[in-house]
């Protein structure tokens, strides 16, 4: 029998990947290259363009390098952590010249958002105050959607980190005041979605003097102390104390050759007749990433100047396809939020309609209540004036008769007859002052009974304005329960029984209504016009007109919060950074501005500038 053979396994090594919103974990192969680890981690949070990212990690000397992607990880030497694990960060190396034309995945947008965010809070890039609460406010745009009065609560913002603390030691505010201004703000963005909101804080954060740089510290011939500046437009030559403003640029498109020998760079010009641009690099170490930031800007620099690939074309005809199915689904949804907030609003007025038609009935069966109560009462006493008037009545007969049995007796004696003469007098007296009673109180039974018989014919007309008013004031169907059944709820006073037939007919009449659920019907909403993809065409050429529009509108709120904290301001805490760009807004120049000028002269004067600082 053959030997018994081990099976060949091949070994593995645990990666850990940081994506500044995720940690991915992986399992490498001995053999594994960075290339490899790259598209790893590009399949798994589905990106596709690759070309502006890298794995940033720290060397084994703490010095900050990216993991080439042609030689094995294992070969590269990688810091790696107690439990053995290598760890990287998926970083965006190289940048974009304008953010809202070259970036087209939404996933490529939010990392950048993302990794440009971080640098202004730990104010790796420069923000002035005025624009970093601008930016917190599309910041928190994109993580808590639009602003609602109703669920927002005041300090709900103080626990994010929104703004960079030196903005904060620097000015006389609490956190509050703060967060009140970035609430203002946060409230006009009412309607942006996520990548929206993410793409408008790009576009103002790529408008910093510092965005997009890479500084490295480097001398000129003279020795003095310099910064090297490589951006995706080309290498800007910054003084030691000024981030901000570039003395002097080399553009990609004029530089045709770079290498370096030791600590010495030669940049050759595309001009002939121009020297080459010499400077020192203080760091060996560093030669190798600047030469990478070098030729890694310029390829993708000369790569925007060429026609579009075919698969950046369909990765930007997808996008686009996708960016308007997603804002008509926008409109849709716009227009259903609308409807609903119209039946809502239609629900609310009916319940209130509801409340006061059950009050009016409620009222009215009061009054009808209160007539029926008076008109019992003018009935009583109209009984006993009646009884009180045939009393009467049956004492006057009662008189007469006594009257006429005097008169006879009084014939037998004169003395009888006197007395009888005299009590006749009496009687008649008695008599007609019985009979002027009698007769006013029949003449207040007569008044009695006119009485009762308004009062009935005002009951009648009570119980007709009641019919007349629930016939006038039927119900919509959005109202859950028949108006007949809330009137015998309410109605707690006696019926007439001609009342009761008009009643149950109006109830037969009235059938229940479905309930108020607000359902919205989507399916009328699916098919869509092709108007509608038409507009959102139109809408999407003026992009770029609107937003210089909505340029001006931001540069206006910036300078009114310039103005209204600049009392505010602690000047002895004010950095170089601060005054350097409170200078330059003086002198009405930006980022743009001030580039236009290093940009200015030939390319030889500008390596002899170079020289000479």
């Amino acid at each position: 029998m053959p030997p018994f053979r081990r099976k060949k396994t091949h070994k593995s090594f645990p990666v850990k990947v940081c994506t500044l919103d995720a940690e991915l974990e992986f399992n490498l192969e001995w053999r594994a290259t960075g290339r490899d680890l790259f598209d790893l981690v590009c399949r798994t949070i589905g990106l596709r363009e690759t070309w502006y990212f890298g794995l940033q990690y720290e060397d084994s000397k703490g010095f900050i390098s990216w993991l080439k992607l042609d030689k094995k990880v294992q070969d590269q030497s990688i810091h790696k952590d107690s439990q053995s694990c290598t760890s990287f960060m998926f970083l965006a190396k190289f940048y974009p010249e304008e953010v809202a034309e070259e970036l087209v995945q939404e996933v490529t947008q939010h990392l950048f958002f993302l990794q440009v965010k971080q640098a202004i809070l730990s104010m790796d890039i420069y923000c002035p105050p005025e624009a970093s609460v601008l930016l917190a406010s599309y910041a928190v745009q994109a993580k808590f959607g639009d602003f609602d009065e109703d669920t927002y609560k005041p300090g709900m913002l103080a626990s994010e980190d929104l703004l960079p603390q030196r903005v904060i030691d620097q000015y006389q505010m609490t956190l509050d005041m703060w967060e009140e201004r970035i609430r203002v703000w946060y409230a006009d963005h009412r309607g942006m979605s996520r990548d929206e909101a993410e793409m408008e804080y790009l576009k103002i954060a790529q408008d910093l003097d510092m965005y997009g740089v890479n500084y490295f510290p480097i001398t000129n011939k003279k020795e003095t102390d310099l910064w090297l500046g490589v951006t995706a437009l080309g290498l800007n030559i910054y003084e030691k104390e000024n981030k901000l403003q570039p003395k002097t640029t080399f553009t990609w498109s004029e530089i045709r050759h770079i290498s370096f020998d030791d600590k010495k760079f030669i940049i050759k010009p595309v001009d002939k007749n121009s020297p080459n641009f010499v400077f020192f690099s203080q760091k060996v170490r560093m030669n190798k990433l600047i030469l990478d930031l070098c030729m890694g800007n310029h390829d993708l620099f000369m790569r925007r100047r060429k026609p579009d690939s075919m698969e950046l074309q369909q990765m930007k005809a997808a996008a686009k396809e996708e960016k308007q199915r997603r804002q008509v689904q926008r409109n849709r949804l716009a227009r259903e939020k609308q409807l609903r907030e119209e039946a809502e609003r239609e629900r609310a007025n009916l319940e209130q309609r509801l409340l006061q038609y059950q009050e009016e009935i409620r009222l009215a069966n009061e009054a009808l209540r209160r007539s029926e109560e008076s008109a019992d009462l003018l009935a009583e006493k109209s009984r006993v004036a009646e009884e009180e008037a045939m009393l009467l009545s049956q004492k006057a007969s009662e008189a007469e008769q006594e009257i006429t049995r005097i008169r006879l007796s009084a014939l037998r004696t004169e003395e009888e007859k006197v007395n009888l003469e005299r009590k006749t007098r009496e009687a008649e007296l008695l008599t007609a002052r019985l009979v002027e009673e009698s007769e006013r109180r029949a003449a207040e039974a007569n008044k009695l009974k006119e009485e009762l018989l308004r009062a009935r014919a005002a009951e009648k007309q009570a119980k007709e304005k009641l019919l007349d008013f629930l016939g006038r004031n039927a119900y919509p169907n959005s109202v859950t329960s028949s108006p007949i059944a809330s009137v015998t709820s309410l109605y707690s006073g006696p019926l007439s029984p001609q009342l009761h037939p008009d009643l149950l007919a109006l109830e037969r009449e009235s059938s229940p209504a479905p309930d108020l659920n607000l359902n919205i019907n989507l399916n009328s909403y699916d098919l869509l016009a092709h108007g509608d993809v038409d507009q959102l065409s139109l809408e999407i050429e003026k992009e770029r007109v609107d937003y210089l529009e909505k340029s001006k509108h931001l540069q206006n709120q910036l300078r009114e919060l310039r103005s209204e904290i600049a009392i505010l301001k602690v000047g002895e805490k004010q950095s170089e950074l601060d005054q350097l760009h409170d200078e330059q807004v003086k002198l009405g120049e930006n980022k743009y501005s001030t580039l236009r000028k290093s940009k200015s002269g030939s390319t030889k004067s500008r390596v002899a500038f170079f020289e000479e600082l």
